[in-house]
């Protein structure tokens, strides 16, 4: 056998192994089937659709029309290809340090695990969906809020073992609906400010609006004090 005959009789072979592995353009995604199906665009005029886009376990995206993915053929058949990357290169994060970790999106968020065990999450909303409990443990935390905190819970217990410092020009303590409510303080109190109320202040048993004492000389009832 010559070599012209044996090119012919490998081209056949050559020619499938070419075509087993192509460049695409993503042109539509259908990201609700089992397993995400695409149409690409691979070589000029050349589309497929129901591409069978393989992920791996646990992560999944629903790609952006324009991004570029690597497609396999099975046998070099261009009627049976499956995804197995894609990409972009507008918006892959650049500059990570080697070892880095990243999840992002074409809106700028970003999940980075960088080095020195440093977890970064870049976002504008964040939610936290968690049916029965949330567990935190650390040596201290910090939180910014530059506008408001809301929290709203049916029990609030906090605990400080070695003190607590609240710094506010204002502080209020209500009920539920904008009630009354009753807070009580065990131990010593000390305040280095004048305190005021609306409502009486008693001291055990002992009334300040009503507060009556018999007179020095033996004499019937003081009047309570003014202003009562």
């Amino acid at each position: 056998m010559n070599r012209d005959d044996f090119n012919r009789l490998c081209a056949p072979l050559v020619q499938r192994v070419r075509l087993m592995v192509a460049r695409a353009v993503v042109r539509l995604v259908d990201s609700s089937r089992r397993v995400q199906a695409l149409q690409a665009g691979l070589l000029a005029g050349e589309t497929r659709d129901g591409l069978e886009c393989f992920e791996h376990y646990g992560f999944t995206s629903n790609p952006l029309p324009g991004m570029e993915a690597a497609v396999m053929f099975v046998g070099g058949d261009r009627s049976s290809g499956i995804v197995v990357a894609i990409a972009d290169r507008q918006f892959r994060l650049r500059g990570l340090e080697s070892g880095e970790v990243a999840l992002y999106t074409d809106e700028g968020d970003s999940l980075i695990f960088k080095r020195g065990r440093t977890v970064e999450l870049t976002t504008v909303h964040a939610r936290i969906s968690a049916v029965e409990d949330i567990t935190m443990e650390t040596k201290r935390m910090i939180v910014s809020a530059t506008e408001s905190i809301d929290m709203a819970t049916a029990q609030l217990t906090l605990t400080a073992s070695a003190g607590a410092t609240v710094s506010t020009p204002a502080f209020t303590s209500c009920g539920v609906g904008e009630g009354t409510s009753a807070a009580l303080f065990q131990g010593t109190q000390h305040t280095t400010g004048n305190i005021t109320t609306d409502a009486d202040a008693v001291a055990g048993t002992v009334s300040l609006r009503g507060h009556v004492h018999d007179e020095n000389d033996n004499g019937g009832p003081t009047d309570p004090p003014q202003g009562a």
